[in-house]
């Protein structure tokens, strides 16, 4: 396969992930019912987000240098690490009573896991974008929608809900935007 045709699909994934992104905000709101399809698409978003920050990683990859390498394993850490908790919160815990839920997300492993989930997604997407944006192959302004948006939208239930929700719509629209100037650049020669 042509190295243009993968990051292509990796800009259609980028789309995907924006859109599940909105997507869940507008059922997390309230807007769109709670019931299992909805509950279903919800992990895709940060799964989806993966391929695309693949494909924004290596079309930049030379000019990003060793600090786009390096916030670009962070970003895809935090991310695996999201689809993970997106996973556990709409196929494992609906299956366990409120009590236990809030018991471990109250405290000890599980608890830590999500802040340090949470710790690595903020530091590898402001990274992203301090790589994104010196490298120059991306809008800047969707570069700081995509990094500043993944701040608030990884602190799920750390701020208040709105801002959590704007967070998410905000990086939704910074990774489609990036996403669609991916799949319109030029193959590399």
């Amino acid at each position: 396969m042509r190295t243009g045709a993968l990051y292509r699909i990796a800009a259609v994934a980028g789309v995907a992930c924006a859109v599940i992104l909105v997507f869940n905000s507008f059922r997390r709101g309230g807007a769109i019912p709670e019931n299992g399809l909805t509950h279903t698409v919800a992990p895709f978003g940060a799964l989806a987000g993966i391929f695309a920050l693949s494909g924004l990683y290596l079309y930049q990859r030379v000019k990003a240098g060793t600090l786009g390498t390096v916030a670009y394993a962070l970003n895809a850490a935090g991310l695996a690490g999201a689809f993970a908790i997106e996973y556990i919160r709409h196929f494992v815990f609906p299956n366990l009573d409120r009590s236990t839920v809030d018991a471990l997300v109250a405290g000890g492993s599980t608890r830590t896991a999500f802040l340090a989930t949470a710790f690595t997604l903020i530091v590898g997407a402001l990274l992203f974008g301090v790589a994104s944006w010196r490298a120059g192959a991306y809008p800047r302004p969707a570069v700081l929608l995509y990094s500043l948006g993944l701040v608030p939208g990884s602190l799920a239930g750390a701020v208040p809900e709105i801002v959590y929700l704007g967070g998410l719509c905000t990086a939704a629209v910074g990774v489609a935007w990036m996403s669609l100037a991916l799949y319109r650049a030029p193959a590399p020669a």
